[in-house]
């Protein structure tokens, strides 16, 4: 009997070194993606003017590193703190931990390097080596041609600096070693040409990283067979909202839509001042429509003929629930 209680007892003992070894790897050898590359990005015009259009409108970096006014409808950005950060996400929002977006003016950035900006933005690894967690889409900007990268980096660059720090993210156990995990090396894409509005909308599609929101998912990955389909839940200040299916299911989705149709939703939100005013118990969304809305129609058109390919899913929304 004695043997038997020393047995489990030395079992128990590994047990405990393995998982204290493991953890013990895991924070301090991982992210691994490799070294941020030795790289500098020219600020000329074309880039700047391509970084802030993808910024503003297509992967819409500034809608989540920025203030917003969240008494009206769509939460509309504070356009004179451009990437200052400062939205919360915690407990209250059902996230496990919280999460302060950074602020990513050149008043926070200036002592970063082109390559470490890049390799945040494509890998999910900060300056000092730590994980970003994956709210910030980075799978998805992890295939943006680099170039693309390049202009967002050369936009950054150029924003109003904004002297303003906010405290470090605090995720919930096991979620704050797990994320050291998820970081991967960047497998950058290519623009395709225009022309082939599917080839380019499905880019567009990836670099705004419409599958995220409009997806359901177990632990943040998309449930297959679910794709675009929609049903994930957000919390708002006036209710609970759930993402839209925009797979082309004519009963359930935007299959019955015309692309003029489909172009005209956005082109409703090309005017900030329009920003209606909520009352208690209006639907609001989480969709950054006053970004979108100032996307240019090509490519919205080329949006929505990739997504005429995508499978359709026959999946009812709830589409609002006031609190």
């Amino acid at each position: 009997m004695k043997k038997a209680i020393k047995i489990i007892a030395y079992m128990a003992i590994v047990l405990v070194v393995l998982v204290i070894s493991a953890v013990t790897y895991i924070t301090t050898a991982l992210p691994n993606v490799g070294d941020a590359e030795d790289i500098r990005v020219d600020l000329t015009p074309q880039r700047i003017e391509r970084g802030k259009y993808l910024a503003m409108h297509v992967a819409v970096c500034m809608d989540c590193h920025s203030p917003h006014d969240g008494s009206k409808f769509g939460a509309p950005m504070d356009s004179t703190h451009l990437g200052a950060g400062g939205m919360k996400f915690d407990a209250g929002l059902g996230f496990p931990g919280t999460v302060t977006v950074p602020n990513i003016t050149p008043y926070n950035l200036k002592n970063w390097t082109d390559g470490e900006i890049y390799r945040a933005i494509t890998t999910g690894v900060k300056k000092d080596g730590s994980a970003i967690f994956p709210m910030m889409p980075w799978p998805y900007y992890s295939k943006m041609d680099k170039e693309d990268v390049y202009a967002i980096i050369a936009f950054l660059r150029t924003l109003k600096p904004v002297a303003i720090t906010h405290p470090k993210a605090e995720l919930d156990f096991p979620l704050n070693i797990l994320v050291h995990t998820m970081p991967k090396k960047a497998v950058p894409g290519t623009v395709p040409n225009t022309n082939d509005t599917v080839a380019y909308g499905a880019y567009l599609v990836q670099t705004a990283a419409c599958m995220d929101c409009h997806s359901q998912d177990d632990q943040g990955v998309p449930l297959p067979g679910l794709e675009f389909a929609g049903g994930k839940a957000f919390k708002v200040s006036t209710g609970t909202v759930q993402t839209a299916n925009i797979t082309p299911d004519v009963s359930t989705g935007i299959g019955s839509w015309t692309r003029e149709q489909f172009v005209a939703r956005f082109k409703a939100y090309n005017d900030v001042t329009k920003a209606a005013t909520l009352q208690k118990g209006d639907f609001n969304s989480v969709m950054p429509w006053w970004n979108y809305g100032s996307m240019s129609e090509s490519d919205l058109k080329s949006i929505y003929a990739y997504l005429r390919t995508v499978k359709p899913v026959k999946n009812v929304v709830q589409k609002f629930k006031a609190n």
